[in-house]
């Protein structure tokens, strides 16, 4: 499995950005999808995750502000990401976990939220 991810880069404060993410090869039994991420200094948290079934989770600090979305038919994921703050500066991983407890993780994005 291989998670192709893009849509990093810089904002500034109360600006906007959506990442994506998209999963190629042998994709079986997938329990969900979504994005951690990892500030300098930080170990890396969950930010949010789908769910096959549709069900959503966010980390209290990105509630109200960052929608996870996916798209079955294309293997993608989406994270759109509404006024983001300083503090939401990190790299983000997207990851894709199956029945069997095995995660798979992308290469990283670069989030750089600064005025």
């Amino acid at each position: 499995v291989q998670l192709q991810a893009s849509g990093g880069g810089l904002a500034q404060p109360g600006g906007s950005l959506r990442l994506s993410c998209t999963a190629s090869g042998s994709i079986l039994s997938v329990v969900s999808m979504g994005w951690n991420r990892q500030a300098p200094g930080k170990e890396r948290e969950l930010v949010a995750h789908i769910a096959m079934g549709g069900r959503t989770i966010y980390a209290d600090s990105v509630k109200g502000r960052f929608t996870i979305s996916g798209d079955d038919a294309k293997n993608t994921v989406y994270l759109q990401m509404n006024n983001l703050k300083p503090e939401d500066t990190a790299v983000y991983y997207c990851n894709l976990a199956v029945l069997t407890g095995v995660n798979y993780w992308g290469q990283g994005t670069l989030v750089t939220v600064s005025s």
